[in-house]
């Protein structure tokens, strides 16, 4: 049990996790580790620059002011996520649900959007300068 405690702390220094006061659940960011799966879960202000999310299941979480700077969300389900001042700079999004996302004020500056789909997402003050859009989907 000890060692187990051991191997998840050890992974998230090794990512770079931060975890800030009164903001994400430790419990939440470990399941998201051990699963790649958090739904509904609380990831607030949590830092996950460059982390590989492909096809993690984020349906509904709590990423208002996370860091997926530079992160890896290949086919990641973040269908109504609230995403709310959130940094995506540099993301690789190909084929990412957005569905009914809060993306305000989220910058995805030199982000990399392919076939992603936006449709009823809030994405008032987002900014997607430089970004490669193609394909997405945004009714």
């Amino acid at each position: 049990m000890k060692l187990n405690i051991l191997a998840i702390a050890t992974i998230i220094s090794t990512l770079g996790l931060a975890i800030p006061a009164q903001a994400a659940n430790t419990d939440d960011i470990i399941r998201l580790l051990n699963t790649n799966a958090c739904t509904e879960c609380d990831l607030s202000g949590v830092n996950l620059s460059g982390a590989h999310l492909i096809g993690a299941d984020l349906r509904n979480a709590n990423l208002r002011g996370a860091s997926l700077e530079g992160a890896n969300l290949e086919g990641a389900d973040l269908t109504g996520a609230d995403l709310q001042g959130a940094n995506l700079t540099r993301v690789f999004a190909n084929d990412v649900s957005l569905r009914v996302a809060n993306l305000k004020n989220v910058n995805i500056k030199d982000a990399y959007l392919v076939g992603t789909d936006l449709t009823g997402a809030n994405i008032v003050g987002t900014n997607l300068r430089e970004a490669n859009i193609l394909g997405i989907n945004a009714r």
